[in-house]
């Protein structure tokens, strides 16, 4: 029980990591991809979600939560700069850096040992730095990869709410369709072959490379 209180506890909208002030490019994709309604937003995030968190994301904090369990931190360190390197734009790259600083921030503050006595090599990403919490709090791997999921799917509905924009309904539905999809992505996490992680996404990429000189915008990516 211990555990699932503080799962929750890491997925909360409420968590101080400034998580809200970042789209992943979605921002450009609403305004000049014609991503208009909820019906066209719900393939995009789910092509995200198959094709980039399952595929990128979620393995690496598979591999870094077994890594902390074993205090092999070699690994850590390898595979933390590996997500840093799959980052495709300036954008991405910041956000996923400055996420990770933010978590660590709070980890430290919370007293979790491994945060405040690990040597990183390179800026510690968001993922690794959310592994480090949850086999701090003893919370089950699978558990975790489907609240890394969640946290990720709810940040980006959020996003669509401000800039399409969704009712609060609307949102609550899109996020309802979009569930069942996070499993399956969990699933293809834990069969992934080292060599096949960091899959690419181009019309993402594309939209955070245009996101970082469009003319107004809401949010950092």
């Amino acid at each position: 029980m211990t555990a699932l209180l503080h799962l929750m506890h890491l997925v909360s909208p409420a968590l101080p990591v400034g998580a809200y002030a970042y789209s992943q490019g979605l921002e450009y994709a609403i305004d000049n991809g014609g991503l208009t309604t909820a019906a066209l937003i719900k393939p995009w995030l789910a092509g995200v979600l198959r094709h980039g968190l399952a595929t990128t994301d979620l393995p690496i904090l598979m591999r870094c939560y077994q890594a902390w369990g074993t205090g092999d931190t070699e690994t850590i360190n390898y595979w933390n700069a590996y997500l840093g390197a799959c980052r495709e734009t300036r954008e991405l790259l910041l956000e996923d850096e400055q996420l990770g600083q933010a978590l660590l921030r709070l980890l430290v503050a919370l007293d979790v040992p491994e945060a405040r006595t690990h040597a990183w090599r390179s800026p510690p990403t968001f993922a690794c730095l959310f592994a480090v919490a949850g086999h701090h709090w003893q919370v089950p791997l699978d558990q975790l990869l489907q609240g890394f999921a969640w946290t990720w799917l709810e940040n980006q509905v959020a996003a669509a709410t401000k800039l399409v924009p969704l009712g609060q309904t609307q949102a609550q539905q899109l996020l309802l369709a979009l569930l069942p999809d996070i499993a399956p992505a969990c699933a293809i996490a834990h069969n992934i072959s080292d060599d096949l992680i960091g899959q690419g996404l181009p019309g993402l990429a594309m939209a955070s490379c245009l996101h970082e000189t469009q003319y107004t915008r809401l949010f950092r990516s």
